[in-house]
C-alpha cells in the first residue's frame, strides 16, 4: 500500500515538476490558466516565472520528501485560491458560456492538482505549528473529493463530446467509441466511489492504472508526433494525465492501508 503512494507522490511530483519548468522555458503559462487577452505583457512573464517556480519547487519537495506535508498543503491552498478568485469570477464574468461543462474544463484541471497536493499532504505527519497551518489542514480531507469532482465532469463530457473524443484513441486500437464511452463510466464511477468512499483502495488504485495507461498509449505517442507549434500543449497535457495517475494511486494506497487497519 505504501508503495502504491509512493509511486503516485513521485507521478504527481514529477508532473508538476515539468509543467514548471514549461512555463518558465517558455516564458508563459500552460493552457490550463489562461489569461485575459489584455493581461500586462510584463506583469504576465513575471507571474509565468512566479507560477513555474512554484511547481517546480513543490514538485521537488514531493519527489525529494523535503517538508512535504507543510509544502503541498501550501501549495494546495495557493491553488485553490486561485480556483475560487480567478477562475470562478473570470469564467462567470466574462464568458457568456460559463454554465456549459466543457468552459470549466482547465478550470477543473486545476482544481484537481490542488486536491492532488492536498491528497499528498495527508500521507505525511505533521504538527500544527501555528493557526494558519491548523486552519489550511482542515482542508486536507476535500483533497479527493476535489479530485473526483473534475473526474465526475470529464466522465460527462466523454459523453457529451464522445464522437470528437474518439479521434484521439489510436487508429491502432478498435472500437474508439466503445472505449470513450467505457471511460466516461470509468471516470464517473471513480468519482461516485472516492466522494461515497466505497472500495476507495481498489477502485482509486485501478483509476490510476486507467490513466498511467493513457500516459503510455495516448499521450506519449502524440507527444512525439507533434509538430513545433503544438508540442507545448501536447506535453502538458501527458503531464497532466501523470499527475491524475499519481493522485490515483495515492488514493487508492492510503484508502488500502486504512482497509487493512480497520481490518486487524
Amino acid at each position: 500500500m505504501a508503495n502504491l503512494s509512493n509511486i503516485g507522490r513521485i507521478f504527481y511530483g514529477i508532473a508538476i515538476a515539468a509543467i514548471g519548468l514549461q512555463s518558465i522555458y517558455y516564458h508563459d503559462f500552460p493552457y490550463i490558466l489562461s489569461l485575459p487577452d489584455h493581461f500586462w505583457l510584463t506583469g504576465h512573464i513575471i507571474l509565468a516565472y512566479i507560477w513555474g517556480i512554484m511547481f517546480v519547487l513543490a514538485g521537488v519537495s514531493m519527489l525529494f520528501k523535503i517538508r512535504t506535508r507543510q509544502i503541498s498543503l501550501l501549495f494546495g491552498s495557493v491553488l485553490l485560491l486561485i480556483f475560487f478568485f480567478y477562475y470562478i469570477p473570470y469564467e462567470i464574468l466574462t464568458n457568456p458560456n460559463y454554465l456549459h461543462l466543457e468552459e470549466w474544463e482547465n478550470a477543473e484541471k486545476e482544481l484537481a492538482f490542488a486536491g492532488g497536493a492536498l491528497v499528498i499532504a495527508a500521507c505525511f505527519a505533521g504538527k500544527n505549528e501555528n493557526r494558519l497551518s491548523r486552519f489550511l489542514e482542515k482542508l486536507i480531507p476535500l483533497g479527493a473529493i476535489f479530485f473526483a469532482i473534475t473526474l465526475i465532469s470529464f466522465g460527462i463530457l466523454h459523453f457529451l463530446e464522445a464522437k470528437d473524443a474518439s479521434t484521439l484513441v489510436p487508429s491502432w486500437i478498435p472500437g474508439h467509441l466503445f472505449w470513450i464511452y467505457f471511460a466516461g463510466v470509468a471516470l464517473i464511477g471513480s468519482g461516485i466511489a472516492i466522494i461515497l468512499k466505497i472500495k476507495v483502495g481498489l477502485i482509486a488504485a485501478l483509476l490510476g492504472l486507467m490513466i498511467f495507461l493513457w500516459f503510455v498509449l495516448l499521450h506519449i505517442p502524440r507527444v512525439i508526433a507533434a509538430p513545433p507549434d503544438y508540442i507545448s500543449s501536447e506535453v502538458t497535457s501527458a503531464f497532466l494525465a501523470l499527475a491524475y495517475s499519481g493522485i490515483g494511486f495515492v488514493i487508492g494506497g492510503e484508502g488500502r492501508k486504512k482497509a487493512s487497519n480497520h481490518s486487524t
